[in-house]
């Protein structure tokens, strides 16, 4: 018993040695947060996901929660997804996790990114081969793109996904 305390004691005392994070903030990443209505095209096949985006862990992590819409065609392939945004500033890149209905095989690639103006892209080197992950902020239309490409068996890069985010309405009352 004497044992498990002194472990509980030292595992609390860690976070007060270690420097508070400061919050983070990102003036590009923060125009994702809030409630979007995705639609676009997955492997050629239409998407209609809602999109929920929050700052979570101390505002450490933009949390993108992504989910096929319920007035979706009944024919789409039914999708759900949790990505958590993240910046390392001693490595000055960004960090993508991406946890979905795919499964933990591809939740074990992180995406790492780089700004150039209005668009971070990501790159997943996953097991099968690498992942591109393009988010294109539109500030005139108020809109995302996000593209998505991968690599094909001749080495050559071929569109996975191009979708397009607009504000979602909220209704009144809310």
């Amino acid at each position: 018993m004497k044992a498990q305390l002194a472990l509980f004691a030292v595992l609390f005392s860690l976070p007060a040695l270690a420097q508070a994070p400061v919050e983070w903030q990102d003036g590009l990443v923060n125009h994702l947060a809030g409630s979007w209505k995705l639609e676009g095209k997955v492997m050629g096949n239409n998407a209609h996901h809602d999109v929920q985006a929050d700052w979570v862990l101390n505002r450490q992590f933009l949390r993108i929660q992504e989910k096929t819409a319920a007035n979706a065609p009944a024919t789409e392939r039914r999708y759900d997804s949790i990505w958590y945004l993240g910046y390392d500033p001693i490595s000055e890149r960004y960090v993508l996790h991406l946890m979905d209905t795919f499964g933990a095989r591809y939740s074990e690639t992180l995406g790492y990114g780089t700004r150039d103006g209005n668009q971070i892209r990501f790159v997943f080197e996953y097991p099968d081969g690498p992942f591109h992950n393009t988010y294109r902020w539109n500030a005139e239309e108020n809109t995302w793109q996000w593209l998505m490409e991968q690599k094909n068996k001749d080495g050559k890069w071929v569109p996975f996904a191009n979708l397009k985010l607009t504000r979602a309405e909220i209704p009144q009352g809310r």
